[in-house]
C-alpha cells in the first residue's frame, strides 16, 4: 500500500511536517511555489496540477503561507478551492494547518468544538475555510481534518512569528518591543509539534472530520517567553516591553504587515489561551519540553 504523501508549502510547519512523515519511513513529496531548497515547484492555485500530485497519495496537506499577510482574502480562496478539488478528485485526505483566528475573541482557554466566531477579514478567511472542508468532508465528497497551533515557536530567530521577530536583537542583550501585552497569558506552538500533529491526523480515521489543537505548553507571556528563549542559551534576561501605541501607529503606516496586526491585537491585548489535552488524550502527543524548544528558537 502506498504510504505517499504530499505537503503544499515548504516553511517551518510544512518542513516540521516532511521530516515528522520522513521519520517514520513515509514517502514525502515537499512542494513549493518556487521550487527551492530541494522541493517540488507546484502551482497552488491550480487544481489540476495539485490533483496531477495527489493521485494515489494518502493525504495532501495545506502548509501555504501566502506571501502577503494583507493580501488574504485575494490570496487564500484559489489555494482553498484547488487543494478542495484535489483533495476530491484524488482520493487524498486534506490535511489543513491553521489558526486560532477563526474563534475571535474568547473568554477562557480555546477548545475544539468551540463555535467560530471570526472577528476580522482574515479571521473570517479561514473560518470560511474550515467550514467549506467540512461541508465537504460531511457531504461525502472529501476526507478532511485540521489542526490549529497557535502563534509559532522553535524555528530560530528571524522567523516573522512575535516571539522569533525579536530574539536576534534579544540576544545581544538588547531591549526588544513587542505588540500588544508584554505581560499577558499567551500559548506558543512549536513548528515540531504541530507537524507531528499534521502528520498523526492524516492516518487516523477517528480525527478526520474535526479540528484539533496541536500540542502546546503551558502559556507564558512575551516577557516569558522571550527571556525563557535567552535563558536557554545562557544569556541574561532583557527588558521585554509592550510597543507604544504612538509607535505602532507610525510604523504601521509604512509597514503593511504591522497594520495587518491591528485587526487581532486582541491575542495580545488578553488572555490568549489554546487547551490542546483532546490532541494528547486521543494519541498520546504530548508537547516538546519547552527548554528544547527555546533552544531551537534561539539557534
Amino acid at each position: 500500500m502506498s504510504d505517499r504523501h504530499i505537503i503544499i508549502g515548504a516553511g517551518p510547519v510544512g518542513r516540521a511536517t516532511a521530516d515528522a512523515l520522513a521519520a517514520r519511513g513515509a514517502d514525502v513529496v515537499l512542494a513549493s511555489r518556487s521550487g527551492a531548497g530541494n522541493t517540488k515547484a507546484v502551482d497552488a492555485t491550480s487544481a489540476e496540477a495539485l490533483t496531477e500530485l495527489a493521485n494515489g497519495a494518502v493525504a495532501i496537506y495545506n502548509c501555504v503561507n501566502p506571501p502577503a499577510y494583507d493580501k488574504w482574502p485575494e490570496l487564500w480562496p484559489p489555494v482553498a478551492n484547488a487543494l478542495l478539488a484535489a483533495a476530491q478528485r484524488s482520493g487524498a485526505v486534506l490535511v489543513t494547518a491553521a489558526n486560532l483566528y477563526p474563534y475571535g475573541p474568547v473568554d477562557g482557554a480555546m477548545v475544539e468544538g468551540m463555535p467560530d466566531a471570526p472577528s476580522g477579514k482574515k479571521a473570517q478567511v479561514r473560518a470560511t475555510m474550515t467550514a467549506d472542508a467540512f461541508a465537504a468532508h460531511a457531504a461525502g465528497r472529501l476526507r478532511a481534518v485540521e489542526v490549529r497551533g497557535s502563534d509559532y515557536v522553535g524555528a530560530g530567530p528571524g522567523d516573522y512569528a512575535h516571539v522569533p521577530r525579536v530574539i536576534e536583537k534579544a540576544l545581544k542583550g538588547k531591549a526588544v518591543r513587542v505588540i500588544g501585552s508584554a505581560d499577558q497569558p499567551h500559548t506558543w506552538t512549536d513548528v515540531r509539534d504541530m507537524g507531528r500533529a499534521l502528520a498523526t491526523v492524516a492516518t487516523e480515521e477517528s480525527a478526520w472530520g474535526k479540528v484539533w489543537h496541536a500540542p502546546s505548553n503551558a502559556p507564558r507571556t512575551q516577557a516569558e517567553a522571550v527571556n525563557d528563549v535567552l535563558a536557554s542559551v545562557g544569556v541574561k534576561p532583557v527588558s521585554v516591553k509592550a510597543m507604544p501605541a504612538l509607535m505602532f501607529t507610525v510604523v504601521s503606516s509604512f509597514v503593511p504587515i504591522v497594520r495587518e496586526l491591528k485587526e487581532t491585537d486582541y491575542q495580545f491585548t488578553r488572555p490568549f489561551v489554546m487547551d490542546s489535552s483532546a490532541i494528547t488524550a486521543a494519541f498520546g502527543l504530548e508537547p516538546s519540553p519547552w527548554d528544547d524548544i527555546c533552544r531551537r528558537t534561539a539557534k
